[in-house]
C-alpha cells in the first residue's frame, strides 16, 4: 500500500543563503516522486525578491499555483546575492513581482493548516522564527474559529528546524539570532514535536560545486544553477571552498523521510533560547524536542540523496 504524500509548509528565509533553493527543489522532486506536496511556501526574509524567486522557482518545477504568503516587518531586507540576478533573467517566467501585493504569511499559514486534517501537515522551518511565532499569538480570524496555537496543535504533526547549535563553546546559529524573541517564543510555546538539523549537520554535509555542470547537463538553464553560480563568491567567503554547506537540505530530507535511516536523533528533551541566542537542549522524558544526529556512513548517504534529489529535472 502506497504511503499518503508528506503535506508540507516550508518556511524559509529565501535568499541569504543558496541552500534555501537547494531545499525548495528537493522537495519539488519530493512532490513529483509522490513522497510530498508543498502546500505554500512562507518567506521571513524580508525583501522584495525573496517571492519573486521563490515563484520563479516553483514555475519552474510546474508548479506556479503554490500560495506564497510574506513576512510583514521582518528580518534582513537586503537583496541577497543571488535572487534579483537569476530573476532578471529571461529564461525564467514568473507571476509574482517586486510589485505583486502578497498575503501576511500568518495568513497563509492560518488558511492553509485549517484546510488539512488533523494532525496531517509537516512545516519545514529554514529560516526565522517570525511567521511561526506570529501563528502562535495570532487568534480566530475568517479562516478558522481556532487561535494560531490551536491550529498548530491540531493540524501540525511535525515541525521539521534548521536551527541551533549545541556543541559547547560554539556560540549562538543565524537562524536563532536574526530573531531571538521569536525563536523564544517557538521553542517556549510551540505545542507539538520539534526535530531540529543544528549548525554542525549542514555544515559537515556539503554538495561538491564541481558537480554543477553535469548534474544539470539536462537543460541549458537551470534556476539553481544560475543562483548557486551567482552565489560562489559568498559561499567561498564564508566557507572557504566553493561546496555548499547543505543545512536546511538536511531538515527538508527529514521532513519527507524520517525513517529511513539516514539520521539519528537525541533523546527527547526541550530546547531554549537565551537572550544572546544560545541553544540549550536538556532531555526530559517526555519532551517534544529532539535533534538529528549523523555518523560518517549517514553523512554519505545524506549528501548523496540530496545531490540527486536537488538536481533531477522536473516533472512538466
Amino acid at each position: 500500500m502506497l504511503a499518503d504524500p508528506v503535506r508540507l509548509i516550508f518556511d524559509t528565509d529565501m535568499g541569504n543563503d543558496v541552500d534555501d533553493a537547494i531545499a525548495l527543489a528537493e522537495l519539488h522532486t519530493f512532490e513529483t516522486r509522490g513522497e510530498a506536496k508543498i502546500l505554500a511556501v512562507t518567506i521571513t526574509k524580508d525583501n522584495r525578491w525573496a517571492p519573486v524567486f521563490v515563484d520563479l522557482l516553483n514555475t519552474f518545477y510546474g508548479r506556479p499555483e503554490i500560495p506564497i504568503g510574506m513576512v510583514k516587518h521582518g528580518a534582513t531586507p537586503d537583496d541577497g546575492h543571488y535572487m534579483k540576478e537569476v530573476a532578471s533573467e529571461p529564461f525564467y517566467p514568473h507571476r509574482v513581482t517586486t510589485a505583486t501585493e502578497l498575503p501576511d504569511a500568518v495568513l497563509v499559514l492560518r488558511k492553509i493548516l485549517a484546510a488539512q486534517p488533523d494532525g496531517s501537515v509537516t512545516i519545514v522551518q529554514v529560516g526565522f522564527s517570525t511567521n511561526l511565532a506570529r501563528l502562535l499569538a495570532s487568534g480566530p480570524d475568517d479562516s478558522s474559529p481556532l487561535s494560531g496555537l490551536d491550529l498548530a496543535r491540531r493540524k501540525v504533526r511535525l515541525l521539521a528546524m534548521m536551527a541551533g547549535e549545541f556543541r559547547a563553546g560554539r556560540g549562538p546559529e543565524y537562524n536563532i539570532t536574526n530573531d531571538i524573541p521569536a525563536a523564544q517564543k517557538l521553542f517556549r510555546e510551540w505545542p507539538g514535536q520539534i526535530v531540529t538539523s543544528a549548525f554542525d549537520i549542514g555544515d559537515g554535509i556539503r554538495y561538491h560545486a564541481g558537480n554543477i555542470d553535469t548534474d544539470f547537463s539536462y537543460v541549458p538553464h537551470h534556476p539553481l544553477v544560475d543562483a548557486y553560480r551567482a552565489y560562489l563568491p559568498q559561499i567561498h567567503e564564508n566557507a572557504g571552498s566553493a561546496d555548499e554547506p547543505l543545512w536546511d537540505p538536511t531538515a527538508a530530507l527529514y521532513a519527507v523521510r524520517p525513517d529511513r535511516g539516514y539520521f539519528s536523533t537525541s533523546a527527547p528533551g526541550k530546547i531554549s533560547v537565551d537572550d544572546k541566542g544560545n541553544t540549550t537542549f536538556r532531555p526530559q522524558p517526555n519532551g517534544n524536542e529532539r535533534y538529528l544526529i549523523v555518523d560518517d556512513a549517514q553523512r554519505a548517504r545524506i549528501r548523496e540523496a540530496i545531490s540527486l534529489l536537488m538536481s533531477a529535472p522536473p516533472s512538466r
